[in-house]
C-alpha cells in the first residue's frame, strides 16, 4: 500500500509538466562545482554554483543522471560524480583511485558521440585532467580535493548549463520485461536487485538508506536472494523511491520532524483551491519566519469541516507515513490513509479538545511541538521520548484517546516545576476528555474555562489552592505556597490544607474589606462540596487538582481585567 500511494504520487508529478520531478532514470543534484573546459577538452577552471552566505550556501540543482547504489564496489556515474571518479583525485589514498577514474572515463566513452561537447568531455579525461587541474592552480581546488565534491561538466560558449543536458531525456527509461510480477504496479518486470537509496530521514545512514532490503540469509526465503523477496519493477523501485526523495527533500513542504521520526505525506490528487498537505505541516509547528501565515493556514485547517471549504465527500485520499532510522533500513513507525475529510474532522476535534481558557498573549492554537516540548526537560524536542511523539500523532489521526504516557510526562513536568502554564493544562484537560470519551462515557467533562458545577476532588482542590495562593499573593506580594507546597498539596491534600486555611486567616486580615470579603466567599464556595480532604490522589486526580488550579488562577486574571475596565 505505501509503495502504491508513493508510486501514484510520482506519476501525478510526472503529467504535471510544473512539478519538476525527474524523468525516469534521472535525479536532481546538488552540485557544487562545474568543470569548464573549452571545445578541444582543456581545462579552464572550477565554476561555484554555490549562492548563499557562510555555512548555509546551497549548490545550484542540476537534472542529472541517476546515481547508483554503492557500498565497497566502483561504480561510476554518468557525466558526473566526485572528483575521485572524475580527475582520479586521491585524498583519501586509495590504492584503486586509478581504476575509479578508469571506470567513469569508459561509461563517457559509452555514449554517442553525435554531441561535440560528449566528445569535449572525452578529450578531457583521455589527457591527464588531474594534471591539468593541479597545474591551472585553481582558488577552490584545495576545498574541492578535501571535500571529496561532486562535479559536472560545462563547455566554455556552450548554449546548455552542464553537459548533461545534451542527452536525450528518454535514455533511460526502463523496459517492460518477460520476468516476474511487480507488486506495486501488476506489470511484467524483473525484480530491481537493488533500490535507489533514500535520503532526508532524521538520524538515517548520510549517504541514503532503503526501505526494502535483504542482505542476510535470515531475512530472505524460498531460495530467494536479495529484493527477490520483494519484486518491484526498475520502473517502480525508481518511482516510488523519487516520489520519497522529494516528500523528503530539504525544501519539501510535505516534511516536518517530530522526535526521532521524519513524517511526509501526500493527497492523492490535486485540490483545487485548497492547499490540506501546506495546512497539515502547521498543525506540527507554526512557521517562524512567517507566524501570521502559520496561524492563517492552522485556524483554515481548523475551520475548513465547519465551513465547507474542503472536498470533503470526493474521496480524495490522504496519506501520512512517519520514518525512523534504523541502521541501514528505515523504519515505518506508522503509515496512515484515510480521505482528506476524515482527518480533517479528527484534527479538528484535536484542537476543540485542547481548546482551554488563555489570555490575549496565548497563541490560538497549540501546536504539536508546543504540546510536546512542554512535557519534558528544558522545553527541548530532543528530551522527547521517540515512542511518545509517534503515539500522538497517531492519536490525533486516528482520533483515538492520547498515549497514557503523555499525561504521565506532563504531571512530571508540573510537580517537578511546580508550574501549571497553558499548554499543560491543555494537554491534562485534553487526555482526560479524550480517554473518558471512549471508556468513562458517564464522567463528566472537562470544560474550557473554570466550572463551578465540578465537584471532582482533584478539581475542587486545586480551585482551593488557587485561592489561598491568591489570598497570600495580594497581602504579602508573593507566592511562597505554590513553591512549598504544591506537590504535597497536589498528591496528600489532609496533610497540607488543613494549614494553609488556618494561615489565610493572617492573610485576609491584612486585605482592604471588600476584597477580603470576595476571596472569603470565593473559598466559602469551593469548600461548600468538600466533606473531607482526601488522604491521596491518584494520578488522574493530581491532574484534575492541576486542571482546577490551572481555571481559578485564569478567572482571578479575568475579573481583574474586568474590572480595570
Amino acid at each position: 500500500m505505501i509503495l502504491q500511494a508513493l508510486y501514484e504520487y510520482y506519476q501525478r508529478k510526472a503529467e504535471d509538466s510544473e512539478s519538476g520531478i525527474a524523468p525516469e532514470g534521472w535525479e536532481w543534484k546538488e552540485i557544487p562545482f562545474l568543470v569548464v573546459i573549452d571545445r578541444e577538452g582543456n581545462f579552464l577552471r572550477f565554476e561555484d554554483t554555490r549562492e548563499g552566505e557562510g555555512r548555509i550556501r546551497r549548490a545550484k540543482r542540476f537534472l542529472v543522471p541517476q546515481g547508483e547504489k554503492r557500498t565497497i564496489g566502483i561504480k561510476a556515474f554518468l557525466l558526473w560524480d566526485n572528483v575521485e571518479y572524475v580527475l582520479g583525485a586521491n585524498p583519501r589514498q586509495r590504492n584503486d583511485i586509478v581504476l575509479r577514474q578508469e571506470s567513469f572515463r569508459k561509461r563517457v566513452e559509452g555514449l554517442s558521440a553525435e554531441h561535440e561537447e560528449i566528445q569535449s568531455v572525452l578529450n578531457f579525461l583521455k589527457n591527464n585532467p588531474l594534471d591539468q587541474v593541479e597545474r591551472a592552480n585553481s582558488p577552490y581546488w584545495k576545498e574541492i580535493i578535501e571535500g571529496n565534491v561532486f562535479v559536472t561538466f560545462r563547455i566554455e560558449s556552450s548554449s546548455v548549463n552542464c553537459v548533461c543536458e545534451l542527452l536525450p531525456r528518454s535514455m533511460f527509461k526502463y523496459e517492460h520485461s518477460d520476468g516476474g510480477c511487480c507488486l506495486v504496479t501488476g506489470d511484467r518486470a524483473s525484480a530491481a536487485r537493488l533500490h535507489p537509496a533514500l535520503k532526508g530521514v532524521r538520524g538515517a545512514n548520510t549517504t541514503g538508506a532503503s526501505i526494502i532490503s535483504f542482505n542476510l540469509p535470515s531475512f530472505c526465503s524460498y531460495g530467494k536472494e536479495q529484493s527477490e523477496n520483494a519484486p518491484v519493477g526498475p520502473a517502480a523501485a525508481f518511482a516510488y523511491t523519487t516520489a520519497l526523495n522529494v516528500l523528503l527533500g530539504k525544501d519539501s513542504r510535505n516534511k516536518v520532524g517530530i522526535g526521532d521520526a521524519t513524517v511526509v505525506f501526500w493527497t492523492q490528487k490535486l485540490m483545487p483551491g485548497v492547499n490540506f498537505e501546506d495546512s497539515f505541516s502547521s498543525m506540527f509547528r507554526i512557521d517562524k519566519e512567517d507566524t501570521d501565515r502559520g496561524v492563517a493556514a492552522v485556524k483554515s485547517l481548523f475551520e475548513a469541516p465547519a465551513t465547507g471549504r474542503l472536498p470533503l465527500d470526493e474521496g480524495n485520499r490522504f496519506y501520512v507515513l512517519g520514518l525512523a532510522p534504523n541502521a541501514a533500513r528505515i523504519s515505518v513507525r506508522f503509515w496512515k490513509t484515510g480521505t482528506v475529510g476524515e482527518f480533517s474532522e479528527r484534527i479538528r476535534q484535536h484542537f476543540i479538545d485542547f481548546e482551554i481558557v488563555r489570555s490575549s498573549k496565548d497563541p490560538e492554537f497549540l501546536s504539536l511541538y508546543q504540546i510536546l516540548c512542554n512535557t519534558v526537560l528544558e522545553y527541548k524536542m530532543d528530551n522527547v521520548p521517540p515512542k511518545l511523539a509517534g503515539d500522538v500523532v497517531v492519536s490525533v489521526l486516528d482520533g483515538t484517546p492520547y498515549p497514557r504516557t503523555l499525561l504521565q510526562q506532563c504531571m512530571r513536568r508540573v510537580r517537578a516545576e511546580r508550574h501549571v502554564p497553558r499548554t499543560r493544562a491543555a494537554i491534562l484537560k485534553a487526555s482526560i476528555n479524550r480517554f473518558n470519551r471512549f471508556y468513562n462515557k458517564g464522567a463528566k467533562e472537562v470544560l474550557v474555562a473554570l466550572d463551578r458545577s465540578n465537584n471532582d476532588a482533584g478539581y475542587r482542590m486545586g480551585r482551593l489552592f488557587a485561592v489561598l495562593e491568591k489570598m497570600q499573593e495580594e497581602a504579602l506580594g508573593v507566592e511562597t505556597i505554590r513553591e512549598r507546597f504544591y506537590g504535597a498539596a497536589s498528591s496528600t491534600p489532609v496533610t497540607v490544607f488543613p494549614r494553609l486555611i488556618k494561615l489565610s486567616a493572617h492573610y485576609l486580615a491584612k486585605l482592604h474589606p471588600g476584597r477580603k470579603v470576595n476571596l472569603e466567599r470565593e473559598m466559602q464556595e469551593v469548600l461548600s462540596e468538600v466533606q473531607k480532604f482526601p488522604a491521596q490522589f491518584t494520578l488522574d486526580a493530581q491532574a484534575m487538582f492541576a486542571i482546577g488550579y490551572y481555571h481559578q488562577r485564569q478567572d482571578f486574571f479575568t475579573k481583574k481585567d474586568t474590572d480595570n475596565k
